[in-house]
């Protein structure tokens, strides 16, 4: 069999901007389990690398897309960020790129700062930071570390299926209840169970709590928008047994999709809550960058009839675009059908009782590791 032909095609520097050309669409053969329906070329590569069959129906004989895993030795664990929006100021990711191959994430073009797409390569070409506890370690032990709520999950999930094999995401919160160090999770994977062990000592000293984000109730449009994440139900069911074990649990609707599932909001909140659950969130669909061609290539592919109705209400939260990336409109969006989503999910919450009170994680009971690599005093 003649191999399939590859074709590098220059990018002119006037292309266009960078959500461009979402790709070939791949065989969904080759792409089972996955969401994303091309894999083009990062924004930053010189050239856009294109897959055509020869004639010879040589397409045909690729290979599947297979999860492909590399490690790296980061000198630093704990990412700041200064954004006004946020609510925290520090995070950790154990991972680069996500297993569970959610269509809307918003992490997506971070691999293009890899020379990886963020279609189908961020779903299946992972980097796993085998040594971030130790970094953590180091890191808290510095003399001048003043401690504050650490985010885990705001931009890859800590909990996706590799964690199994890897423990990254374990032996960070090892090292977090070993500091007396406060923490935030947000997962959708039911695998955060597995730490209750960990979890519940530190949610009994204030130190942790932990939020799972439920996208839809509909297992169908689960398993074909976010595929290998933990279903809905047991996303729940993960909701009751953490506040069981006494650790504080929240419930995140997100991302809300106008026109797919905004009829929702009310129930995800009726169901969370009547399960433990004391907090709830929400983000508008946010797609940044190659996002917003990954995510219409998948609506087309799977509701193309809500096509235009989808991409016109989402275009009307955002002035007309399909992304604001402004502090302070980026999470919620503007103008009507934005500002109705906001006060029905305000309204819900407090007809239910969701956000009487907000656990605040306690800084005071750290306690700063011996050692962890500083040049210790002489005298």
């Amino acid at each position: 069999m003649i191999p399939a032909l590859c074709v590098d095609v220059t990018i002119p520097d006037a292309a266009p901007g960078p959500a461009s050309a979402g790709g070939e669409k791949i065989a969904p053969k080759r792409r089972r389990g996955r969401t994303a329906n091309a894999n083009a070329s990062g924004r930053f590569e010189p050239v856009a690398r294109v897959d055509l069959d020869d004639g010879w129906g040589s397409l045909d004989e690729l290979p599947a897309f297979v999860t492909e895993v590399a490690h790296e030795k980061p000198k630093k664990i704990i990412t700041r960020n200064e954004s006004p929006d946020l609510a925290f100021d520090r995070s950790i990711n154990p991972y680069r790129g996500c297993e569970h191959g959610c269509v809307y994430c918003f992490a997506r073009p971070t691999h293009a700062f890899l020379g990886l797409s963020p279609g189908l390569d961020f779903e299946s070409r992972l980097f796993v930071k085998d040594n971030a506890a130790e970094i953590l370690r180091r890191e808290f032990s510095a003399p001048g570390y003043q401690p504050k709520t650490i985010a885990i999950g705001t931009n890859t999930d800590p909990y996706q299926p590799i964690e199994r094999e890897h423990r990254v995401m374990r032996s960070i919160l090892e090292m977090l209840a070993q500091a007396n160090h406060p923490v935030a999770i947000v997962t959708k994977s039911a695998l955060v169970l597995r730490d209750l062990d960990i979890l519940g000592p530190m949610a009994a000293r204030g130190l942790a709590k932990v939020a799972l984000s439920v996208t839809t109730l509909d297992r169908d449009l689960a398993r074909a928008m976010e595929p290998r994440a933990s279903t809905p139900q047991r996303r729940l069911d993960a909701i009751e047994k953490l506040s069981l074990a006494g650790i504080p649990a929240a419930v995140m609707v997100a991302p809300v999709i106008p026109g797919v599932n905004d009829h929702e909001i009310e129930t995800i909140l009726t169901r969370a809550h009547a399960l433990g659950a004391s907090e709830a969130f929400y983000i508008l669909l946010r797609l940044p960058l190659e996002t917003q061609d990954i995510f219409a290539g998948w609506l087309l592919e799977h509701h193309p009839g809500k096509y235009r109705k989808v991409m016109a209400l989402l275009r009307s939260t955002r002035e007309g675009k399909i992304y604001d990336a402004a502090w302070g409109k980026r999470m919620t969006g503007t103008g009507p059908y934005a500002w109705m989503i906001g006060r029905r999910f305000e309204l819900a919450c407090e007809k239910i009782g969701f956000n009487k009170h907000k656990t605040r994680l306690r800084t005071d009971l750290f306690a700063r590791p011996a050692g962890g690599g500083v040049q210790l005093s002489l005298f």
